[in-house]
């Protein structure tokens, strides 16, 4: 026969179930008694610690602030940042992490995104930035223009995620944590610059294990955008060429030797001339054939460049190592590609289709 408290705990499991219930610790999620955090900005302290900010209160109508301490761990900012204000913080509602790009270089982010990671309160799609600049002042000078201004930084990354435009390198925390595992992958992070007055973006950072070594920007991370990210730009600008292409679709292949002394990539790129302030006339079959060379001509130049960087600073972020992958044979280590990737010969060609032009002789 089961014993009765047996059938009290049965009755107990079943009734946090019903609940929705998965711990017996209640949180209080009160409006009045709690604040949501946005935003964690992570900044080198002294002394060896960390400096992390967040805005306070992100529901209550009341006034927003800026609340900093400088912690030796993530966890006791947190706590200590309940110490200080009226309202328990709760980092159910995080959407983004932002860190200063000196602690980048320096190396050493994992253990930090590892640590919002293992919390179960927290989305792994958290949005992962790097900061050039002081990101404290921007938000503390912008609390007196426009208070909401962590939730539209937010609606921001959102915006550029849902519709991969190429405008910029979105990174959530479980893509980056997934790259910086994989032996054969180097993880990216997007840059924003940041003053009193402005937060814009300025490129893509590239990461040697967890420590930045390279920031690509201007054409160079259009190229990148082409080659790997969203393999689409909404608008390719090439000031040199007096040109503009639009709708821009890439198709990209890679065909590594099998001793991994060369690598070829092709690159077809499919769209329209959107704006042209050059000499020719661009209505000329011929002589829009013309331009269409060179600007491949101007892509290859620049992509080889490009490549011939990563190879200098040892990052693979284009993924070219998993083409050493075959069926049933070993797997080549990272520091075995990283040591073939530095010295491999790279042709880059680059086929250019462009769509009719429509309108022209009315436009020029």
């Amino acid at each position: 026969m089961v014993p009765y408290k047996h059938y009290s705990l049965l009755a107990i499991a079943c009734l946090m179930w019903m609940a929705g219930c998965s711990s017996p610790y209640v949180e209080n999620n009160m409006i009045e008694e709690i604040a949501p955090v946005v935003f964690w900005s992570v900044d080198k302290g002294t002394e060896g610690k960390f400096k992390i900010s967040t805005l306070v209160p992100p529901l209550i109508q009341e006034k927003k602030r800026l609340l900093t301490k400088e912690v030796d761990l993530l966890k006791q900012g947190g706590k200590e940042f309940n110490l200080i204000y009226n309202r328990e913080l709760k980092q159910g509602q995080l959407r983004m992490v932002l860190i200063n790009e000196e602690l980048a270089k320096k190396g050493g982010i994992e253990k930090l995104v590892n640590t919002i990671l293992v919390d179960p309160d927290i989305s792994m799609r958290v949005y992962l930035l790097i900061v050039r600049g002081n990101f404290d002042e921007y938000i503390k000078h912008q609390l007196t223009k426009q208070e909401n201004q962590d939730y539209f930084l937010y609606r921001m990354l959102k915006h550029y995620e849902d519709y991969n435009q190429g405008e910029m390198s979105i990174v959530n925390i479980h893509q980056f944590m997934k790259k910086l595992y994989s032996p054969l992958e180097a993880p990216i992070l997007p840059v924003f610059r940041s003053d009193k007055n402005n937060f814009n973006y300025i490129g893509t950072a590239f990461f040697q294990e967890d420590k930045e070594v390279m920031v690509i920007q201007d054409v160079d991370d259009e190229i990148f955008q082409l080659l790997d990210n969203d393999h689409f730009l909404k608008v390719l600008a090439i000031p040199k060429l007096s040109v503009s292409l639009g709708r821009v679709r890439s198709n990209v292949r890679m065909k590594l030797s099998r001793d991994y002394s060369s690598l070829s990539l092709h690159v077809g790129l499919n769209g329209r001339i959107e704006e042209y302030q050059g000499e020719k006339e661009i209505q000329s079959e011929e002589q829009l054939e013309h331009v269409i060379q060179e600007i491949e001509i101007y892509l290859e130049e620049q992509t080889s460049d490009l490549l011939k960087r990563m190879q200098r600073w040892k990052v693979d972020p284009l993924e070219v190592g998993t083409h050493s992958l075959k069926p049933f044979s070993k797997e080549i280590t990272e520091k075995q590609w990283l040591k073939y990737w530095g010295n491999i010969k790279i042709n880059v060609d680059y086929d250019i289709k462009i769509q009719p032009l429509n309108n022209v002789e009315r436009l020029m």
